[in-house]
């Protein structure tokens, strides 16, 4: 299926007027009174605004009381596509350096993680954004505000903090040499253009991040890094006229710029000729892939030409799918759009078996993208199905306020946040003809990245005309300034206990939340339980198909009609957890009721599946980061083969898989299954009196014809070894440790030992002993923590670390792990941290209830349990009355060096050159 959130805004009628123009002098002078000196409003769309500073800063504002949480994202309009020669990943080495501190917040990952923030920074062809998403209050918008405004100006950019990144964005680089489709996508890029930035792939050139100038990045921090080629959006719950004072007092007083943005003037050539790439590295697995250049996101063309790249790769609707996935040729296909402000490019990919021939896939598929329309137009079912997809993505971003924020940068990124809205509305416009001639202009031999150039007496050029401007596609189209909103909600502990329901349905234990959201979304999660150690033994592979075979076909319907019907229900997730909408609610759970009860296990479905599943195994085979695990799992197995708590490595997998039949899928369904028992909550929008009588009806009387009897895993001491694994070629590698703890979740100890954890390496974001070390100190590792999984029932729990780093670093990485677990152990966590942890762990805890599909998890967990929120409540209690004291006791008493199993996966020939 394509991603429609590259999509962005796709035009039609290029001579339609402006709607969308900012507000007028009437206007303006309507509301001056209400607006802070300053401050100049340009339009509403759908209650949420945007307004400029006279520094040139435009800012959005989009305020939604639903959720007690907020999202600053600030948007500079650079990105890859602005770097110059031998500068290659200079936007997206700045966006790491930005989170190292500025002038007047000089340790911003401390504060991130005292206050229970979500972090991150993305960086793209044409811009570059930094987000940070929080628990809703005065103090920590204020202070997101303030932080910042002071990184667009005062950032330190310094050479200490450039030498300690380097490696951690180098890693990054291996991390995705690692990956063949990540490889396949720089090749892509570099044939695709020749002359034009969009040809350099984002991460940059290896020798151009090892080398850039400190002094280079500085001028190009101070040249883009300025209010007027930025926007900043606020959304979630805050009080606009203060955060508008806010705006005003952070980044109202930086300076307008007197420098003027140089102007772009490389256009790309028309291509003349096909073009073909080979990559030869280790792998398990082949991948083919087709590119076609195609026009700006603001050309006419480019919806038309997004729906054909649908209508082709979807799965399992996609033509793609039936001409290679169906008879056997691949093991999956794929299709998406790159768009951009400026020409970009759509890809279509199989993912082909190691040892099978690619020939026979190449032919298919470039019959049926080139001239494929032209042989079959499109039909109004094929693009409905697109349309309907695409229409509810919209929806879905448009009823979260912090995924909106973010995604709002692509459309900034085009010259106008309320294309989103106009692309929207433009769905309804595009026509089967306009996707069959897009199609034919743009899916031909010599604009394709296939093949090799070949001298050609006629060729077929594709000619990408030119696109108007944003200001001239919005220039007549009307849009509501009106939106839906949800409650405001309290997502306390109590709150959320008094305000659920927990009706009778048989023997399953039921939670209902019934609570008004934007968008009338409305979060399912369902556990249903069956089995006992006796009849699931030897099935862990047959349970697994099963569970993949639900979705692949009913007794009523085909697996085409399962993907309309989830498309048509608004259904995004699973069969067991999902979301959807009010109205569509009911019809879902009967979907599922039926999928669960009623399946028909198509034997050619079955095939299909387990080729799939193979080739998804055979590629991990060679993966540092999988081999590591499975390596850690197996050694820590103390079952016997059969027994449902063995770990089978993935050879024995693979073979399970070979071995397993549709016969023995279709036992276990049969004489396992069953919806009687087991766990379901909801939380969202929904009428609480008739989705219980729905409940009822649904899944109490499937009754399991096995007997069913807990199958815990228990605490046996295992023996503490070191592991290594070689995986020749591979430029990243991977370290691993792991402990088991006789310890369970309502222990004395736990709150004191998960605290510990927290300050040790398990804490999100760039902020810990571990991230502190491997990160941001010795530059060795992109990403280092370390986690605890407790016990819920079972005196058991798991303490684990890992950390990549290229197979040259990764002694040093072990290194530096044993000597911070060494150091914690003796010197203890300071009040200081064990205060700021504990204050971070609540925050994130509250921010986790703020999400109705992180409450529905939790309370399947609870009612599991046999508890309520007030169980997790006391947990909360316990951990704010821990003393710094309590916390190094349980470190040092569970967390033993001596016990430690370690795995280290990577290349040992890189490993020994170091």
């Amino acid at each position: 299926m394509m991603n429609r959130w590259t999509s962005t805004a796709a035009c039609l009628l290029s001579s339609l007027v402006l709607a969308f123009a900012p507000a007028g002098a009437a206007a303006r002078q309507a509301t001056a009174a209400t607006l802070p000196a300053g401050v100049e409003k340009l339009s509403t769309v759908e209650g949420i605004s945007e307004y400029r500073l006279t520094n040139g800063l435009r800012f959005i504002l989009f305020p939604d009381t639903a959720k007690p949480t907020a999202t600053v994202n600030v948007t500079y309009l650079v990105g890859s596509h602005d770097e110059n020669y031998g500068e290659t990943g200079m936007a997206h080495l700045l966006e790491h350096l930005i989170f190292k501190g500025s002038k007047n917040f000089p340790d911003p990952t401390r504060e991130f993680k005292a206050r229970g923030f979500q972090i991150n920074g993305t960086t793209w062809l044409d811009r570059t954004n930094y987000y940070v998403t929080f628990p809703a209050s005065d103090d920590n918008l204020k202070w997101a505000l303030g932080w910042s405004a002071d990184a667009m100006v005062n950032s330190f950019i310094a050479r200490k903090d450039l030498d300690s990144e380097m490696s951690v964005v180098r890693n990054e680089f291996e991390m995705g040499e690692n990956s063949p489709s990540r490889v396949m996508m720089k090749r892509l890029q570099s044939l695709l253009f020749d002359w034009h930035n969009y040809g350099n792939n984002t991460i940059g050139a290896r020798s151009d991040i090892e080398n850039v100038r400190i002094e280079n990045l500085q001028t190009f921090y101070r040249n883009f890094y300025q209010p007027d080629n930025a926007v900043l959006t606020v959304a979630g719950k805050f009080d606009e006229q203060q955060a508008m004072k806010w705006i005003v007092a952070s980044f109202g007083k930086l300076a307008k710029p007197t420098r003027t943005l140089a102007k772009q003037w490389t256009v790309e050539p028309t291509a003349d000729g096909e073009r073909e790439f080979v990559v030869r590295r280790k792998g398990e697995v082949q991948l083919l892939t087709l590119a076609y250049r195609t026009p700006s996101s603001l050309h006419a063309d480019s919806e038309a030409v997004s729906m054909a790249g649908e209508i082709l790769g979807d799965t399992p609707n996609g033509r793609l799918y039936q001409a290679l996935v169906q008879p056997g040729l691949a093991a999956q296909v794929f299709a998406y759009t790159i768009d951009a402000r400026e020409p970009g490019f759509v890809v279509f990919g199989a993912l082909v078996n190691k040892g099978e021939s690619l020939d026979r896939v190449r032919e298919k598929m470039i019959e049926a993208i080139e001239g494929g329309f032209a042989r079959q137009p499109a039909t109004e079912s094929e693009l409905g199905r697109a349309v309907e997809q695409a229409r509810t993505a919209y929806e879905r971003a448009l009823a979260n306020p912090e995924v909106f924020a973010v995604m709002l940068s692509e459309y900034i990124a085009l010259g106008d946040w309320r294309l989103f809205f106009y692309s929207r509305d433009q769905l309804d416009q595009i026509r089967p003809a306009q996707v069959d001639a897009a199609a034919a202009k743009y899916f031909v031999r010599d604009n394709r990245v296939l093949g090799s150039f070949i001298p050609e007496d006629s060729p077929q050029r594709a000619e990408i005309p030119a696109a108007p401007t944003a200001a001239k596609l919005l220039a007549n189209y009307k849009a509501s300034e009106k939106g839906d909103a949800g409650e405001a909600f309290d997502a306390s502990h109590e709150n959320i206990n008094q305000r659920s329901r927990r009706p009778s349905v048989g023997e399953l234990q039921v939670a209902l939340l019934a609570k008004k959201n934007r968008g009338q979304t409305v979060n399912v999660a369902m556990s249903f339980r069956w089995g006992d150690e006796d009849t699931l033994r030897n099935r862990d592979m047959a349970g697994a198909l099963t569970m993949a075979m639900l979705s692949r076909g009913s007794e009523q319907l085909t697996r085409q009609q399962i993907a309309d019907e989830f498309t048509r229900l608004k259904i995004r997730g699973g069969l067991t957890q999902f979301e959807t909408r009010r109205d569509e609610l009911p019809e879902a759970l009967r979907l599922a009721a039926q999928l669960l009860r009623q399946p028909s296990f198509p034997a050619s479905e079955f095939d299909e599946l387990k080729r799939q599943t193979l080739t998804a195994l055979k590629a991990q085979l060679d993966d540092p980061q999988m081999l590591s695990s499975d390596a850690l799992a197996a050694h820590f197995n103390t079952y016997p083969p059969g027994d449902p708590r063995y770990h089978a490595q993935l050879a024995e997998r693979i073979e399970q898989l070979q071995a397993t039949t549709l016969a023995d899928v279709v036992a276990y369904h049969r004489e396992l299954m069953g919806t009687a028992r087991g766990e379901i909550a909801i939380v969202g929008d929904f009428d609480e009196a008739a989705i219980t009588a729905e409940l009822r009806q649904l899944f109490p009387d499937y009754v399991s014809r096995s007997p069913y009897a807990r199958v815990d895993r228990e605490f046996r001491e295992v023996a503490a070894q070191r592991i290594a694994i070689d995986t020749p070629d591979k430029e990243n590698g991977y370290v691993r440790a792991r402990l088991d703890l006789p310890l369970r979740f309502d222990d004395e100890d736990a709150p004191a030992l998960y605290v510990a954890n927290n300050i040790f390496g398990g804490s999100s974001g760039l902020s810990s002993r571990l991230m502190d070390r491997l990160r941001q100190k010795d530059g060795l590792s992109y990403s280092a923590g370390s986690s605890l999984s407790m016990g819920m029932r079972e005196n058991l729990s798991t303490w684990s670390f890992a950390a990549m780093a290229a197979p040259q670093n990764l002694a040093r990485a072990e290194q530096a792990f044993l000597e911070e677990l060494t150091r914690a152990r003796r010197d203890g966590f300071t009040a200081d941290e064990v205060a700021e942890a504990k204050k971070g762990i609540l925050e994130a805890r509250a921010v986790a209830r703020s999400q109705d599909s992180a409450v529905a998890a939790r309370w399947i967990s609870l009612l599991d349990l046999g508890h309520d929120w007030l169980y997790s409540k006391d947990f909360e209690t316990r951990v704010m009355a821990l003393t710094p004291e309590q916390v190094n006791t349980a470190f040092r008493k569970y967390i033993d060096p001596g016990q430690l199993t370690l795995v280290v996966a990577g290349d040992a020939r890189k490993g020994k050159e170091n």
